[in-house]
């Protein structure tokens, strides 16, 4: 099978969907498929086989990412059309959704997406100065159109199939969650990483990772590790990723007194540092109320480190049983006082360590990538079978 896979963002621009795609990418190819990628061309990104880059241009409103062109894009038409390309796999809603479906139509095969973000929680961060609800409305409207234009739709969780069906999304939807490279995790040193930011060895250590943007809820983090802080004085909150709102919270963290136990550590090389950085945390924190999926959980556990995390929306499935996390209710002062007793009872800390490391195994990258490819596959045989598309069925994660 060869799919080609549209993205309007991918790596060096770090987020979740360049995660899942690269992720999806390298299983595909051990399982012996061809995957190529159509995306963002960035300053300093280097030629790679497999992955066409388009010329692109940075965005006034959020200068991380890039906009490619369409008719860019539809030029390399004669190009795909000798590359034997089976079924177009879409992963983001702006200039690639529009390329690919017009593409899929031109070269007669298939088309899905996946629908990694709920825009509807997210845009009103970005365009403020229109009113919440009207953004509500147009994003629901914007998302319904593209889903029932597509043959199937892939959604990394029961919380996102379930809002896009509300939504009035007709197509078929699978549910398919985007695992994770456990060779990459559980090995980290978290010692070496204290000592190179001068924390103690005893030192409490709240960890968040994930970009550090408004929909990410940091600013509840802050107030409960404030809140936390009554109870454990030494406690550090560290934040590992970068994004536009770090600026604030740093002046948040100034304000409530607290800016000598918030560590805000950057960017780290995912293979090289961000393990070694889980590895020097005792719990990790997470509250945002928008979140597909939650990749950074299940790395997280991975580490066997215990979880505290809000169960909203895509958390949800992976919280749901209860391994390796407590979920607390969305409000700081419960959240900070479910981290404090963690933190204070090292029983209850291994025995969430130990369940975490035995629960990410259900989510691992080949284990996942088997479900995608199963239902790429049963569209692909719908139409040798009958010469016409049938969307793949609804099922939930197994």
């Amino acid at each position: 099978m060869h799919v080609l896979m549209l993205s309007d963002v991918y790596f060096p621009r770090i987020n979740g969907v360049s995660t899942s795609i690269e992720t999806f990418r390298r299983e595909f190819e051990a399982a012996g498929d061809r995957v190529t990628l159509m995306v963002p061309d960035y300053p300093g990104a280097q030629a790679e086989p497999g992955i066409i880059r388009i010329a692109s241009h940075r965005l006034p409103l959020d200068p991380e990412d890039r906009r490619m062109e369409l008719r860019t894009i539809l030029a390399h038409e004669e190009q795909l059309r000798g590359m034997d390309i089976d079924l177009i796999h879409i992963q983001t809603p702006f200039i690639a959704h529009y390329a690919g479906t017009a593409l899929a139509k031109k070269l007669g095969i298939p088309c899905v997406e996946t629908y990694h973000t709920l825009f509807e929680e997210y845009f009103h961060h970005y365009i403020p100065f229109l009113p919440k609800g009207m953004l509500r409305g147009l994003t629901r409207r914007f998302s319904r159109r593209q889903c029932n234009a597509l043959d199937g739709v892939i959604v990394p969780s029961i919380a996102m199939a379930e809002r896009l069906q509300s939504y009035g999304v007709t197509t078929p939807l699978r549910v398919v969650p985007t695992g994770i490279p456990l060779q990459q995790f559980g090995q980290g040193d978290g010692a070496a990483f204290r000592q190179r930011l001068g924390l103690a060895p005893e030192t409490p250590v709240a960890l968040f990772v994930g970009r550090v943007a408004g929909e990410k809820n940091i600013d509840f983090l802050l107030q409960a590790h404030r809140l936390a802080l009554l109870r454990l004085p030494e406690l550090h909150l560290m934040v590992a990723g970068e994004g536009p709102a770090l600026a604030g919270l740093r002046r948040l963290a100034e304000a409530l007194g607290t800016s000598d136990k918030v560590r805000f550590v950057g960017y780290l090389h995912r293979r090289d540092e961000l393990p070694a950085c889980y590895a020097a945390a005792d719990a990790f924190v997470f509250a945002s109320r928008t979140e597909t999926q939650g990749l950074v959980l299940l790395e997280a556990m991975a580490e066997g480190v215990p979880v505290v995390a809000l169960s909203i929306m895509g958390t949800r499935d992976i919280l749901m049983p209860a391994r390796g996390a407590i979920s607390p209710p969305d409000d700081p002062a419960e959240f900070a006082e479910a981290l404090a007793n963690l933190l204070q009872n090292p029983e209850q800390r291994q025995r969430l360590a130990r369940e975490a490391r035995e629960y990410v195994q259900e989510w691992s990258a080949p284990a996942c990538t088997g479900r995608l490819r199963q239902a790429l596959a049963e569209l692909l045989q719908s139409r040798m079978n009958t010469g016409a598309l049938t969307p793949c069925t609804s099922s939930p994660v197994d």
